[in-house]
């Protein structure tokens, strides 16, 4: 991509993804991750977003304006992005690739992190570990993981997502919230699902984890348009399929519906927090509703 169009595409997420962060995101982020903590460290002015609950009532009467308390678990955090760009991130039928609406789920969450003094970093997988960017604050580093977002060319075409969980465990030494973004077409990972759920559950354990799935509806339904033929971006297989015969279509939809209760069952085993993100709809309400759910665990 030429280097004017990148920029441009780049600043064009960031004012809709800033803006969203902003305006909705930051303070639902706050209160889903950071934790009102057990030791005090400080007080300072309220921000919109701020819990309530924290308010110091005996210091906003003093100064005659709201001050919160500050506890311990309120300081800095680290937010791991770790993103699946395999080649089955560039299908979609809705609205969008599925790579596209990636980029902005991982620039909303990246502005709300810095709007709370977090550290950000990600993680590109596909079928090996792409590319390591180390937490760094600020906005200069946001727009460059944004610029890696829209840019990178993976070498792998796979998905390999225990290997991910794993270098996340092994390179991040300090608790993370880590959200694990991906469509999760991974074989291996859902057919050996005590491994995987072993994966997510060690994971889980030395990090925050937090999955986010993204599916296309033509992942779930085959429209009936005859016989076509149809590439796996993964493998490289072509096939020929019948979508006239409504027994192939039914099929096609059952298997995609046990892969979700597979994985359903994986992220309540393990204890992981997820959510699911289609192309055809606004991420703004699903993730919402994560970090209202979370919220209402603490």
């Amino acid at each position: 991509m030429e280097t004017a169009e990148l920029l441009k595409r780049v600043r064009k997420i960031e004012i809709k993804t800033r803006g969203l962060s902003n305006r909705i995101f930051s303070g639902e982020y706050h209160s889903a991750f950071k934790g009102r903590g057990m030791a005090f460290s400080e007080v300072r002015e309220y921000q919109q977003g701020d819990d309530i609950r924290a308010i110091d009532w005996n210091v906003t009467a003093r100064f005659n304006h709201p001050y919160i308390k500050v506890f311990e678990e309120e300081r800095e955090l680290t937010v791991m992005l770790i993103v699946d760009v395999s080649a089955s991130e560039n299908f979609g039928t809705q609205k969008q690739l599925k790579k596209d609406l990636v980029t902005e789920i991982c620039a909303v969450l990246a502005f709300s992190a810095i709007q709370n003094n977090d550290k950000t970093g990600v993680i590109f997988f596909s079928d090996r570990i792409e590319k390591f960017i180390p937490p760094k604050k600020g906005r200069s580093h946001i727009l460059r993981i944004i610029r890696e977002l829209i840019n990178f060319t993976p070498e792998g075409k796979g998905t390999d997502i225990n290997m991910a969980l794993q270098y996340l465990t092994n390179v991040i030494k300090k608790k993370s919230i880590a959200f694990l973004i991906s469509d999760f077409i991974d074989e291996i990972f859902t057919k050996e699902s005590k491994r995987g759920s072993d994966a997510l559950k060690i994971a889980n354990k030395k990090h925050d984890l937090v999955a986010l799935r993204i599916n296309d509806k033509r992942e779930y339904e085959l429209p009936d348009v005859g016989l076509v033929r149809i590439l796996d971006a993964e493998t490289g297989k072509l096939q020929w399929i019948d979508t006239g015969n409504p027994n192939i279509r039914q099929q096609y939809s059952k298997t995609s519906v046990k892969r979700d209760a597979k994985l359903k069952e994986m992220f309540t085993k393990s204890g992981v927090d997820s959510t699911t993100i289609s192309t055809s709809d606004s991420y703004i309400k699903p993730l919402m509703n994560l970090f209202k759910k979370r919220e209402s665990k603490r």
